[in-house]
């Protein structure tokens, strides 16, 4: 504090203390202002006082009282001198980010009333920016990022950050030698407005021509380069990556190569020194100077504190043996867990079975030369059970649905595997965003635990549509699908919003068409039969209408026409052996096939009249783990073994169905096959197989292997003219209601690798590499590229598994909640078609609604 002394007596006072400010400028003033106008005045300091008034100068474009708000002050309250108000008030005043500089005065002292003047300097304001020196689409999307708007208040840090943006911005890309000049100049428009003129010089793209070692023997160059994921050598021919320096990913590479010497045993290793040296090509060096230290190997490896696990058990997790290559990270994970919902691991081992307020920890307890001790320090702690399970989110379906398919329930043990199954479940229901998030609140005191799953819900309705090409026509689906129905509330008003939902179950109404077929089919699916166990009960019925077509000119003659008519009803049960993820479903199905005058090839005769019978038993077992999106799976596989077998009349009717020796007519050839197949029989296999493998979370490997056999019971009936493979295309289905299974195989025309009547064997292989762009609840988009091969065989005698057919492809898919799955695939068959030549080449597929 400073005391001024004037000839009339006056006392002022000075004082300076520090406050949050943005600016240069971070001091506030208390003077006496005016010394002409107060005689005789004391000032004392910490005493209350009450506020008279503020006035302020300095002021440009804002006005007095815009700024008394700004402060928070009000005429009448008390305050001190100086004092947590008075300086609370300034604070206001520089985080509303409109003034440079303020200081306070004391202009007035009225016995215990003050009268204060804030002096302030306005920050000017940002009217035009001008970007040159780049392409002016690039400045205006610059411009964009930066965030550099009309009316912006314009400090210097704004000008520091920008200019270290824009040079940032063009470094990061290889650039290096980008130069950035950023002027601001007085806008005489208008009071107190700047312009800001930016001038980019980004040069040449640098980059990186060599990365040298120095002091690496235990590691090769080539395998400490191939650690750096981000930092790469130029290479002729490499497109997917580019040889850039990036300041923060190099860092990270840095990271990267002491963790590769870590797993290795060289806890020790450390990086000396980085530098990068100019060439004269106008490329860089990366040269790195490495000090490895001595291999580390584990020596004993101690169990402490474990009752529930005998050291016998544990190991079998740790699976680390005295000896081995001391690897942090590996033992880090094999106590801690690897961040997947797979992982096993001794944690995980311990909160899978009640023990949430678990821990363990590894401990080194001595290092003699090359030798680690470590200590396993487990704290079991007691077990902890659930005491509450509640869900949110859910607006329109009803908790039930959720509860039911929860594997948590009040009263269990804890069980972190059981929640994790528990978000799968939930994901794959497919009427809510795959990232469900658990909210679990332990409490110690008690050894419970409250667990809260929150949803966020997407369109449970979708407007079918799929599309596809072949044939000589557009074949096209629409249809409603309601998949989380309500069909108890199907007379209630109150719940048409606008349809009853909410319940889980699936109503679908479906029509398929093209030039040469109609279908109508109607289904219903209830998920959880009296709704306590995974009991499901479908019901469909259908009809189609098929006409005949003139494969050398494409005509279709509607007079000549395949009517079928058809219903099943199936039921499904989640089985618990061999564990939970087991399901058998049985369907029985009926076909009732018209043949009006319809040309149907019955091997080398023709069958174009008659009324046949299709009644079949459906058994399929499958096991599905896959999760935890129902779109974009990332672990877990799927797997299912099918029979479809109808009864074989041909063994117990006592007809003789041999071929007639004699020559027939047309009419008499037509009875006899109409009656051998007046009720059609065959067994059909069927093996498919689906494994996920993620790379990372947005990264997965989808492997799939699937065959299928159709047989007879007699050689003399045959194979059956219905429930044939056919192999090629996009796989979607035409036709779909005469038994027949379309498979795709990219790359090839629809169904052109079957003959006309189609297969009785199939084989198919499929790599396809996943990556996912988005899974936001309004649509899930993730690219592909695959290989694929298969075939498809007439019987066993031209069978021959090692004659496939092969393609590869680049695709997208997109799903949206309202409209389900689209997708465009473009794929290169590597083999001709059946009696041609000439390889398939390149196929565009469109996908609508058909997942591969």
């Amino acid at each position: 504090m400073k005391l001024f002394s004037a000839t009339i007596m006056l006392i002022a006072l000075f004082f300076t203390f520090s406050v949050n400010a943005q600016t240069k400028n971070d001091s506030l003033s208390i003077a006496k202002k005016d010394t002409t106008s107060v005689k005789n005045t004391s000032f004392e300091k910490g005493k209350e006082y009450i506020l008279g008034s503020i006035s302020v100068t300095g002021l440009k474009k804002f006005s007095e009282e815009t700024v008394r708000v700004f402060t928070g002050l009000r005429n009448g309250q008390v305050i001190k001198l100086p004092g947590d108000k008075l300086t609370s008030a300034i604070k206001k005043l520089y985080e509303s980010k409109q003034f440079s500089n303020v200081d306070v005065y004391l202009s007035k002292l009225d016995g215990n009333t003050v009268y204060l003047q804030f002096d302030v300097l306005e920050l000017p304001q940002l009217n035009k920016v001008r970007i040159t020196g780049i392409k002016k689409g690039k400045a205006k999307e610059l411009l964009k990022d930066a965030e550099l708007k009309t009316g912006a208040m314009v400090t210097d840090n704004l000008v520091v950050t920008s200019k270290n943006y824009f040079t940032k911005k063009y470094t990061d890309k290889g650039f290096l030698k980008t130069k950035v000049n950023l002027d601001v100049k007085k806008d005489t428009t208008d009071i107190n407005i700047v312009n800001m003129s930016i001038f980019i010089d980004k040069g040449e793209k640098i980059k990186i021509k060599d990365i040298v070692f120095k002091g690496n023997k235990a590691i090769s160059a080539k395998g400490l380069k191939k650690a750096m994921k981000n930092t790469k050598e130029k290479l002729l021919g490499r497109f997917w990556k580019g040889s850039k320096y990036i300041e923060e990913d190099f860092q990270e590479d840095l990271e990267s190569i002491l963790d590769k010497y870590s797993r290795l045993g060289y806890r020790d290793a450390r990086i000396l020194s980085d530098n990068i040296s100019w060439n004269d090509d106008n490329t860089i060096n990366i040269n790195l100077e490495l000090e490895e230290g001595k291999q580390y190997r584990f020596s004993d490896i101690v169990f402490v504190g474990n009752k529930e696990y005998t050291d016998e058990q544990l190991q079998l997790y740790l699976k680390i043996e005295k000896g081995d290559v001391y690897n942090a990270a590996v033992l880090e994970e094999r106590i801690k867990g690897d961040g997947t919902p797979t992982s096993q691991d001794i944690s995980t081992l311990y909160q899978d079975n009640g023990f949430l307020f678990s821990s363990v920890d590894a401990i080194e307890t001595r290092v003699k030369n090359d030798s680690i001790t470590v200590e396993i320090r487990i704290r079991e702690d007691e077990k902890a059970r659930i005491r509450k399970v509640t869900v949110s989110g859910n607006e329109k379906t009803n908790d039930h649905v959720l509860f039911r398919e929860l594997r948590v329930k009040p009263g269990d043990l804890f069980s972190r595997s059981a929640i994790i199954r528990s978000i799968r479940e939930i994901g794959q229901l497919g009427f809510f965003d795959a990232n469900v998030s658990p909210d679990v609140v332990p409490d110690y005191n008690n050894k419970t635990a409250d667990i809260d799953f929150t949803v966020v819900e997407k369109g449970g309705s979708q407007i079918e549509l799929q599309g596809g090409y072949g044939g000589g026509s557009f074949i096209g689906t629409l249809g409603l699908s309601f998949n989380n129905f309500s069909i108890k509330d199907i007379f209630n008003k109150e719940a048409y919003k606008p349809l009853p939902m909410g319940d889980g179950q699936t109503l679908a109404l479906r029509l398929q068409t093209s030039r040469t077929f109609s279908t109508y089919s109607f289904s219903f699916t209830e998920p959880w039969l009296g709704g306590k166990k995974p009991k499901s009960l479908s019901f469909s019925i259908y009809s189609s209408n098929q006409y005949q077509l003139d494969r050398q000119t494409f005509d279709v003659d509607r007079s000549q026409s395949l009517g079928i008519i058809g219903a099943s009803i199936g039921l499904g049960q989640r089985l618990k052996w061999p564990d939970d993820y087991f399901q058998l479903s049985q369907t029985i199905a009926y076909q009732s096939f018209n043949l009006n005058n319809y040309q149907f090839r019955v091997g080398d005769a023709i069958l174009s009249n008659g009324n046949l019978n299709n009644l079949s038993y459906n058994a399929v077992l499958s096991r599905n783990s896959a999760g935890p999106s129902l779109i974009f799976p990332t672990y877990g596989s799927e797997f299912s073994i099918g029979i479809k077998a109808t009864f074989p009349y041909s063994l117990v009717n006592g007809k003789d169905y041999s071929d007639p020796t004699e020559p027939q007519t047309t009419a008499e050839a037509n009875d006899f096959f109409a009656d051998k197949y007046k009720w059609l029989e065959y067994y059909k296999f069927s093996i498919k197989g689906k494994w996920y493998t993620s790379f990372t979370d947005k990264l997965v490997l989808m492997t799939n292997s699937q065959v299928g056999y159709l047989g007879f019971y007699n050689a003399q009936v045959g194979l059956s003219p219905f429930e044939r493979f056919f192999v090629g295309g996009d796989g979607i289905a035409q036709f779909q209601l005469d038994g027949r299974e379309v498979v795709g195989l990219r790359g090839y025309e629809n169904n052109r690798l079957s003959s006309i009547e189609g297969g009785s064997i199939y084989t198919k292989f499929q790599l396809e590499m996943r990556y996912s762009i988005t899974d936001a609840p309004s649509a899930s988009i993730y690219t592909l590229a695959f290989l694929e091969a298969g075939n498809s065989y007439d019987n066993f005698e031209v069978f021959n598994p090692f004659e496939l057919k092969r393609s590869a492809g680049v695709g997208v898919r997109i799903f949206m909640p309202a409209f389900g799955l689209l997708g465009i695939d473009f794929a290169h068959g590597f083999d001709p078609l059946p009696g041609q030549i000439e390889k398939s080449g390149w196929q565009t597929h469109f996908i609508i609604g058909r997942q591969f």
